[in-house]
């Protein structure tokens, strides 16, 4: 429930703050004074699009406020947690709208995407003004309308998702279908791909030693030379390392047999030699690995060439190469196996197809017993409000099969949509001796207020919304009629906190909480103000609603009397 509006900067709305009470809250005020700005407020609190040509005339921002109570074990609140925000002390939605359209939303203080914004609000309020009246012209509302008041909604989604299941088995029935059509050519890609890496034998890491193997092939006359060399000046030559060091080892040894304290040095000498002949030993060795073979080279450089032609085509590397086989080896089991594939989702087709036609068979006629029951109540709702006349019957048919729909989505030769095989169209004739038509066809704007109030009444205690708010619910209307409107919404007010915006006393009398809106002129701006008005106000008001800005003693006699004060 909608408890408190703040508005700043806004249109031209300075700073203003609304407390608002359960029942039926009227807000009243003269034409132009700001009342559209109202709805265009709420309307942007429950996530309509905001752009900068709402801010007010002198201002960068623009900002909107709402704080709404929120049930404890309600679906609000488990939504709320879903996503991380403490419902425990209500539900504050806050908008800033800025100049250079960076708009911010948060709710309690955190800031959030529109369409998470969208997704909280979704269900806290409804407003029911010339958007609502041309939704009801609009025949797909109709449907939500009859499944909402007979409390198919549950039903409508078990379908859905049937639906929904069939629509994807189709696809995937498609694919298939095309793979078959092109199985032989698939097939002998996938088995040309296979067999071509499993010719190549390839080994773990095999490019990584290639590489190397190469490397040295190609420089085994460099290499030969900078080891024997090696070996020449360590072992092999005359002077060479190894004999020097011996010799200074050997007549080191007299000097350690005078000082002892040389002991240490001549063991670092011996191990040096010993090291010296390790790494001449071990330089023989590899001496013997190095081959100049240039058959050896061109054989390793044209495997070299086969693994990159490969690495190229399937992938960058041996791993990706290993991984395409895998893949293609799936391939050829799953086009080798597409007949019975398509078999397999034929029989799902067909046990969905079972479930789909009894769904639809189910919801539609209960959609059918729904509407006879609407039919009666809102011709009785239509009569509380001077349409006593007025004949209402909901019109059925089916969805169209079109030439290309698969079979799967008809039942007995009709078409169904995610919302089963019924169209429903409102019929009326207000007037005695008329023929019933289309809703859209014939209703007239007052008639369209009354038929949307009546609607609200017989699916008041199935509304999912707390607060529902009417904007030109009297459009068209006056005398009796507006009293018999007033009346109804004061008993929506049990069922729905109800916000109405009028300029007709005969509605205005029967809130529980009245507001007057007005507009002044303030160190040359305009700006909209609203006020809770008491008792004696009320009168006032009132009286002005009767009879204009010339307030006379008849009018706020009248005013009073209205209001049950005299």
């Amino acid at each position: 429930m909608l408890r408190k509006l703040s508005i700043r900067n806004f249109a031209i709305i300075d700073d203003l703050s609304i407390t608002f009470e359960e029942g039926l809250t009227v807000l009243s005020g003269e034409t132009g004074a700001g009342k559209s700005i109202i709805i265009n407020a709420v309307n942007l609190i429950l996530g309509r699009r905001a752009n900068a040509q709402m801010i007010r005339t002198g201002a960068e921002t623009a900002e909107l406020e709402a704080f709404f109570d929120v049930p404890s074990q309600g679906h609000l609140s488990q939504q709320m947690a879903e996503y991380g925000l403490d419902a425990s002390e209500g539900l504050i939605v806050r908008r800033v709208i800025s100049r250079n359209n960076r708009h911010k939303n948060f709710i309690n203080d955190r800031l959030v995407t529109m369409q998470l914004l969208n997704t909280i609000t979704d269900n806290l309020a409804s407003i029911s003004g010339q958007h609502a009246h041309q939704r009801l012209l609009k025949e797909e509302a109709h449907l939500q309308i009859i499944d909402q008041f007979g409390g198919l909604l549950r039903l409508r989604s078990q379908f859905q998702k049937i639906y929904q299941e069939i629509k994807q088995n189709l696809q995937e029935l498609e694919h298939l279908k095309t793979s078959q059509s092109r199985r032989k050519e698939q097939l002998e890609l996938y088995a040309f791909q296979k067999k071509e890496i499993i010719d190549a034998a390839i080994e773990v890491d095999e490019d990584q030693l290639l590489e190397k193997e190469i490397m040295r092939l190609r420089h085994a006359e460099s290499l030969f030379q900078a080891v024997k060399a090696s070996i020449d000046t360590l072992y092999d030559s005359q002077g060479a390392v190894l004999e020097k060091l011996s010799d200074l080892k050997n007549g080191l040894e007299k000097s350690i047999r005078i000082d002892p304290a040389l002991s240490s040095v001549g063991k670092g000498l011996a191990d040096t030699i010993y090291q010296l002949e390790d790494i001449t030993e071990e330089l023989r060795t590899y001496l013997q690995t190095i081959h100049m073979d240039p058959q050896r080279l061109e054989a390793v450089e044209e495997r070299m060439d086969l693994l990159t032609k490969l690495k190229r085509k399937y992938g960058g590397s041996i791993a990706d190469i290993g991984a395409h086989l895998t893949s293609v080896t799936n391939k050829l089991e799953a086009v080798e196996n597409l007949g019975e594939n398509i078999t397999q989702i034929n029989c799902k087709l067909a046990d969905f197809h079972a479930q789909l036609t009894s769904s639809a068979q189910e919801l539609s006629k209960k959609r059918q017993q729904t509407a006879k029951k609407l039919a009666v109540l809102v011709e009785k709702e239509l009569a509380s409000l001077k349409m006593g006349k007025t004949r209402f019957s909901v019109f059925f048919n089916t969805v169209t099969a079109d030439a290309d729909l698969s079979p799967y989505l008809t039942v007995e030769a009709h078409g169904v949509n995610e919302n089963g095989q019924d169209r429903v169209v409102f019929m009326i004739a207000p007037n005695v001796g008329e023929d019933l038509k289309p809703l859209a066809a014939i209703a007239s704007g007052g008639e369209l207020s009354r038929i949307v109030l009546a609607l609200k009444a017989i699916l008041a205690e199935t509304e999912s919304v707390q607060t529902i708010i009417f904007d030109e619910v009297d459009a068209g209307i006056g005398g009796a009629v507006a009293e018999k409107i007033g009346k109804k919404l004061a008993a929506l007010a049990h069922h729905h906190q109800i916000i109405c915006i009028t300029h007709l006393p005969q509605i205005a009398k029967y809130g529980s909480q009245h507001f007057r809106i007005s507009k002044k002129i303030s160190s040359g701006r305009t700006q909209t103000t609203i006020k809770a008005i008491d008792q004696k106000e009320r009168v006032q008001e009132i009286a002005r609603m009767l009879g204009g800005d010339t307030i006379t003693d008849a009018t706020l006699r009248h005013a009073e009397e209205m209001l049950g004060y005299s």
